[in-house]
């Protein structure tokens, strides 16, 4: 799973990639710090895997994961060439999702690109930002299209049509995500989306930067984000770095002190998986290596397996399912056998958050 962050100069993106990744990209108190792209990989830690672990004695633990990029900051005018423009956009436009950094704090040691604290203004100005990078891309597509319909390709003549609605709601400042409601992916070019790879068409979560010790997440940007069906959470990115710092113990210590319950990095990725509606399961042996992975809600067990390995899935026999707390209260796959709670099921078996699975197939 792949996550671009985006926000203006000095909204705390850059902290709150040290946050999540410990990875000590550069934050510093003036726009642009970030000048190329900060790529980490960051495991994505789950309690309920923890316990089947421990319980089967697995030899180890491989987390699932999620890539955060981090590009620099973009500010009024950047589709005009205003600070470093919007070039960087281009390495984000294979994520799935999009956290978007807003400054709600009131630190006035921080200094703010636009002089003072609003966030509505500051978000209006990224989502504009990003609505001129879709267009310029749209554009350009569209007359790559364009030229392909002259010469009597169906599927690109009905891209073509496509984007120029796409283009029209762009033009007015709609996004690629409202506009598609209206003006769905054509069935004659089922891969004009794809091809276009818009910004404005991926799920959004708002991260609001706060003052440390607080949660709260202004109305304005609560209601924007339930407008957008967006997900939005509170974090204070200087909070999280400085116990980022700190061994796991110690940070634990403090967040008790603060009332802090979870990490920023627990938060994030909660809040990307609720957009991607993706459904954690496990694969876990007796003595053997336990591993996280996710899933799309709605996929079966057939998925799970290609999820795994692409051998796996051809070769699918059946599963054998449980649920991780069925598991753990039956303390052993022979206790859940004994009490029926470890089910034999086909391919076409829904998944479903916290399944513990173990695939037969045939090689």
């Amino acid at each position: 799973m792949k996550v671009g962050i985006v926000g203006m100069p000095n909204a705390g993106k850059s902290s709150l990639f040290n946050a999540l990744t410990k990875a000590g990209a550069e934050a510093a108190n003036y726009p642009f710090t970030t000048i190329e792209p900060n790529v980490a990989i960051v495991p994505v830690r789950d309690e309920r895997m923890e316990q089947v672990a421990a319980l089967l004695q697995s030899s180890e633990i491989v987390w699932d994961t999620i890539a955060f990029h981090d590009i620099a900051g973009l500010v009024k005018g950047a589709s005009e060439g205003e600070g470093l423009g919007n070039k960087f956009l281009a390495n984000i436009r294979e994520t799935d999702a999009i956290v978007h950094v807003v400054r709600a704090h009131t630190d006035s040691s921080i200094l703010h690109s636009e002089g003072s604290v609003d966030p509505a203004r500051d978000v209006e100005t990224i989502e504009t930002e990003l609505i001129y990078a879709d267009l310029e891309q749209a554009e350009r597509r569209h007359e790559r299209v364009l030229k392909q319909a002259r010469g009597g390709d169906k599927e690109a003549t009905a891209e073509q049509k496509w984007l120029e609605e796409i283009i029209a709601g762009l033009q007015a400042g709609t996004s690629v995500r409202a506009a598609i409601v209206d003006h769905p992916v054509p069935d004659a070019a089922p891969e004009s989306l794809r091809n276009l790879s818009p910004l404005t068409s991926k799920p959004v979560l708002f991260v609001v930067n706060v003052d440390e010790g607080s949660d709260e997440i202004p109305p304005v940007i609560a209601e924007h984000a339930a407008a957008q069906d967006a997900g939005v959470v509170a974090v204070s990115s200087r909070l999280e770095a400085e116990l980022s710092e700190m061994d796991d113990q110690d940070a634990a210590e403090m967040r008790a002190d603060l009332g802090v319950s979870e990490s920023g990095l627990d938060r994030v990725a909660q809040g990307a998986f609720a957009l991607l509606q993706l459904n954690s399961f496990f694969t876990a042996g007796e003595g053997t290596i336990a591993q996280s992975w996710h899933l799309r809600d709605g996929l079966t067990a057939w998925h799970a397996a290609g999820e795994i390995h692409t051998d796996i899935q051809k070769g699918f026999v059946r599963a054998e399912v449980i649920g991780w707390d069925a598991l753990v209260e039956a303390g052993s796959y022979a206790g859940a056998r004994e009490r029926g709670t470890l089910r034999l099921e086909g391919r076409d078996y829904v998944m479903r958050d916290g399944d513990v699975i173990n695939v037969k197939f045939t090689p």
